[in-house]
């Protein structure tokens, strides 16, 4: 273990399986003391509990990200706990419906919006006040490659990781004389349960989706959740202490075509 983030107080929204899982085990493993939160209260407490099996330190909250008034008391909570909070990882996010733009309904459309851009809004609002006693901190929030490029499916997401990629900029120029970095990462396609799910709605099994997602990607695979958990540890580490408002794009090469 090289403590790359020694003791850091990370909190990871959407962390109870996944990517967000993913980081949150690398993040522990690497030193830090690390808040899982999701709405998944089981996948959350058996992120913890492997965590500390392996060594590390987390305790695990229920957290709706899109309920302002609790992202304010568990950010609280989480400094109570710990101290300040050093790094904030907005990961929570859903993939929402797949049609076409006219076909979508409002509520759907809101409630893709909800979590994945007022989400990310809530929390890097209320834990900016921590990061600021603290001295400075990193943000990072979790677009995607249809962040930076089009599709045809799945509108609402689209417009939210786009909306996500933007808020990053603003906020790192808004925050970088306090020392707060805000950076977004843009995964190509990651093996997740909402990827998997998402091939299932297509029709397509584990191993159908698997495959024809590889071959969207020059490198040849699809992504682990590993793959991107790396990634937010050098942004969460003082490694990246000179880098703000970037877009850090881990794709296979998709975006690269």
């Amino acid at each position: 273990m090289s403590e790359r983030v020694k003791d850091k107080v990370v909190m990871i929204t959407g962390g109870g399986v996944g990517l967000g899982k993913a980081m949150c085990r690398l993040l522990a493993s690497e030193g830090a003391t690390v808040a899982v939160t999701d709405i998944l209260d089981d996948e959350g407490k058996q992120a913890v509990s492997e965590i500390e099996e392996a060594g590390g330190t987390a305790r695990y909250w229920h957290l709706d990200v899109t309920d302002e008034a609790q992202v304010e008391r568990i950010v609280g909570e989480v400094v109570d706990a710990f101290g300040e909070i050093d790094v904030l990882v907005n990961n929570a996010g859903i993939s929402g419906a797949d049609k076409p733009p006219h076909e979508v309904t409002e509520e759907e459309w809101d409630k893709v919006q909800d979590v994945n851009v007022k989400g990310v809004f809530f929390c890097t609002k209320h834990v900016i006040p921590s990061m600021k006693r603290g001295g400075g901190g990193s943000i990072i929030h979790l677009s995607s490659i249809y962040g930076l490029v089009g599709a045809p499916d799945a509108p609402p997401y689209h417009a939210s990781k786009g909306a996500v990629r933007l808020m990053a900029k603003t906020d790192a120029l808004f925050y970088a004389e306090d020392g707060i970095r805000v950076n977004s990462i843009h995964p190509g396609f990651i093996w997740t349960p909402m990827v998997e799910n998402f091939m299932a709605s297509k029709g397509l099994s584990a191993e159908e989706g698997r495959a024809s997602l590889a071959e969207l990607h020059p490198i040849g695979r699809v992504g682990d959740p590993d793959d991107i958990a790396y990634g937010v540890l050098y942004l969460a580490s003082d490694e990246s202490s000179f880098v703000t408002g970037s877009e850090l794009v881990i794709d296979g090469g998709y975006t690269a075509r």
